[in-house]
């Protein structure tokens, strides 16, 4: 554990205070991780602050006649190392301050020392604007209402209640998996402009019965809920209540419980939705029907991925840190990475941590990491995502966020370094030490030239294959090879039978010898009457050919050498076929190379040749092996049909393709194909036609700075569609 310095050069500024805890303040006792807590609370402000026992008693002493020195020296005498050092005191007392729980006739001095209180409202101005992703506006205070309607739902909220909740969603998952397919397939429809408005509507009702169940249960366990308004989500509004005063609550199952009310009420209108909608699937064009999906898909989908989510500061984070009783999970988070900077990268051995515990300082090092790593990527999921669809406001939210996110804590690092009083003694290194790191960083960024490896989806497919196809039409008699035989050119692999078609060369036949005995006639009594029949007997006899050959193409044979693939002909016998229908393919397995697929915004670099780079290639089925190999062919033009079904969604691949084409190789967006083969000298590929591959390409070596930009301007390019 740190070193704790016991005296403070700004103890005289409070020593001879007398403050005193304001007398609406309300403190409630709680278990932590096993140890006692005291939460102190503001009902006016909704101002909360958490105590240990040896704080609590330092506060509790703090009576309006004691001074600070006074109540320090009986702290330090009962509890020794234990009691608070000077600066902590005067921490603790700003704090208090700040939060508007404690009473103090301040001296200027003092009320200079103390001036947090005078910032609360620019501190809130300002997290507001840091926050504008979820800028919040207060609307009303919605006690009464919330005390009105719990009794009225109190009779559901027990155990009793929660076995209901569960068979009515258990009823309605039953219900809704035989019709997935469907499920599935109207979500385009969904996201529809001309549904745009209805499923705003339903998303501001959806999210108010959300935040309705926040407060019943709040107030089912004893809390108030004094807060009311409009959370811009990403410039979208959304309702919310303040539950913060769940935090006094002492079981930390009835704040766990408070923090899921949202998503139990949520989830109890999904379901309720669900089997409308499944009710009304004959009526699918009705507007009930297209709210009922609104609904299930709002308060389902997006009550899971956001509210459950415990890394954004919504319902899950809360439950998370009543479940690991932590309370302020991330601000202690981020303390703890900054305290272990401090004391790791500056030598400032004084500063405190934020928690002494071995267990919890590995939680917390853990969220926080965490955290850090999704804030990014939420930065530029929802800022690219926005850009797509309104690119100005898009850009603005990029800058304002970035400047808030990133460029302000950096100008606060910057702060620190001149002016941090902790850092009085060991500025110059701590200079340094920023000096050392940022030049590292930039050299091993912008100038190191480092590995550039680009990724792709493949399938392996034959050079030489050749389709089976219907020759004539007819009803399939005989199948005389099944998938995977081995044949060879010429080879019959089905036999058709036409009724009409073997009429119809009889009726020719039978046409040819009455015109032949007409034209003897004719040659013998009439020779110069002769040449109308020749010419009707030529025309004749050319259309038995012709029904002769599609005679012998109810044979359906092999076109060249190889295996037989497909579905199973013996499967089909007795159907009918129609000239021109596929029946399968001919391939030659041991000659195959691989088709690779790569997005428009990795063409440029493909299109330029295969001398740049290199390549190999690993199949999915054996993830430890890998071959070398070499561009045979760029396909230079753009095409939405995949080369194989397996390359999309629906095949287990990373394309995503259309939901209306059965086939499963139309994609949404156009695709360039690769061709490629071994090395020479690797052999035959391992793999099989059909089989999914993974490459990976190797580009020129080039510090990471540039591949950074060029990577985040080709996904801006993708979602943007610059």
């Amino acid at each position: 554990m740190a070193e704790r310095p016991t005296f403070s050069p700004f103890w005289h500024r409070v020593r001879a205070m007398r403050p005193r805890l304001r007398p609406h303040v309300q403190i409630t006792r709680q278990h932590y991780r096993g140890s006692r807590w005291h939460v102190v609370r503001d009902p006016s402000g909704n101002q909360f602050y958490r105590l240990n026992p040896i704080a609590h008693e330092f506060v509790s002493l703090l009576d309006g006649s004691r001074t600070v020195e006074e109540v320090w020296s009986i702290s330090l005498g009962r509890h020794g190392d234990e009691a608070p050092t000077q600066q902590e005191a005067i921490n603790l007392l700003a704090q208090l301050y700040g939060a508007n729980l404690l009473r103090v006739d301040a001296t200027p001095e003092v009320e200079q020392l103390l001036r947090r209180g005078r910032e609360r409202f620019k501190k809130k101005a300002a997290s507001q604007a840091i926050g504008i992703m979820y800028f919040k506006i207060r609307v009303f205070n919605p006690d009464t209402l919330v005390s009105w309607v719990e009794p009225i739902l109190r009779i559901a909220i027990n155990r009793v209640g929660l076995l209901a909740w569960l068979l009515l969603v258990g009823l309605a998952i039953a219900q809704l998996v035989p019709h997935a397919g469907r499920l599935f397939s109207q979500f385009d429809n969904t996201l529809a402009p001309a549904n745009w408005g209805w499923l705003a509507l339903v998303f501001v009702v959806t999210k108010a019965w959300h935040e309705l169940g926040h407060g019943v249960i709040l107030k089912r366990f004893g809390g108030q809920v004094p807060e009311f308004g409009l959370m811009l989500l990403v410039l979208f509004p959304a309702p919310y209540v303040d539950a913060s005063s769940a935090w006094t609550l002492e079981n930390k199952w009835k704040r766990v419980a408070v923090g899921g009310g949202g998503m139990i009420f949520e989830l109890f209108l999904a379901a309720l939705a669900a089997i409308v909608w499944v009710q009304t699937l004959d009526a699918g064009d009705s507007l009930v029907h297209q709210l009922a999906y609104n609904a299930m898909l709002i308060a389902s989908v997006s009550t899971i991925l956001f509210n459950a989510n415990p890394l954004m500061r919504f319902d899950g984070y809360y439950m998370l840190s009543d479940l690991l009783e932590m309370p302020n999970l991330m601000q202690r988070s981020m303390n703890l990475i900054k305290h272990l900077c401090k004391k790791r990268l500056y030598g400032l051995k004084d500063d405190t941590p934020p928690t002494v515990g071995r267990g919890e300082r590995w939680i917390l090092l853990l969220y926080g990491t965490l955290a850090i790593a999704y804030r990014i990527f939420l930065f530029f999921s929802i800022t690219l995502y926005v850009m797509g669809k309104l690119f100005a406001i898009g850009l603005i939210l990029a800058v304002w966020t970035a400047a808030m996110w990133f460029f302000l804590p950096i100008g606060k690092f910057v702060h620190w370094l001149a002016a941090g009083q902790g850092l009085h003694r060991k500025r110059p290194r701590a200079i340094a030490t920023s000096a050392a790191l940022i030049g590292a960083g930039a050299v091993l960024v912008g100038i190191v030239p480092m590995p550039d490896h680009r990724r792709a989806a493949g399938v392996i497919e034959p050079i030489d294959r050749a389709g089976v196809f219907f020759g004539v039409d007819g009803f399939i008699r005989e199948a005389h090879v099944r998938p995977g035989a081995r044949v060879s050119a010429g080879d019959p692999i089905i036999t058709l039978e036409n009724p009409d078609l073997v009429a119809q060369l009889a009726s020719g036949r039978a046409e040819v010898a009455r015109l032949e005995n007409l034209s003897r006639q004719a040659l013998v009594v009439r020779p110069d009457a002769a040449e109308p029949v020749l010419e009707q007997l030529a025309a004749v006899r050319e259309q038995v050919e012709f029904l002769q050959d599609r005679l012998q193409r109810l044979v359906v044979r092999a076109p060249i050498d190889g295996v037989f693939v497909g579905p199973d002909p013996e499967l089909r016998v007795g159907a009918f076929g129609r000239e021109g229908e596929a029946l399968g393919e001919v391939i030659d397995p041991q000659r195959v190379r691989v088709v690779a697929t790569l997005s428009q915004r990795e063409n440029d670099w493909a299109a330029s040749g295969g001398s740049s780079y290199s390549v190999k290639v690993r199949m999915v089925s054996r993830a430890g092996e890998s071959i070398p190999a070499r561009v045979e062919r760029v396909i230079p033009a753009g095409q939405q049909r995949l080369a194989h079904p397996s390359l999309g969604f629906a095949g287990g691949g990373t394309i995503q393709t259309e939901q209306s084409d059965q086939s499963g190789t139309l994609a949404t967006s156009r695709q360039f194909e690769m061709e490629l083969l071994a090395e020479p000298g690797e052999g035959a590929w391992p793999g099989l036609p059909g089989e999914r591959v993974r490459l990976r390409f190797t580009l020129p070596d080039k510090p990471l700075a540039v591949q950074w930009v060029d990577a985040l301007a080709k996904l801006v390019q993708g979602r943007v569609r610059l």
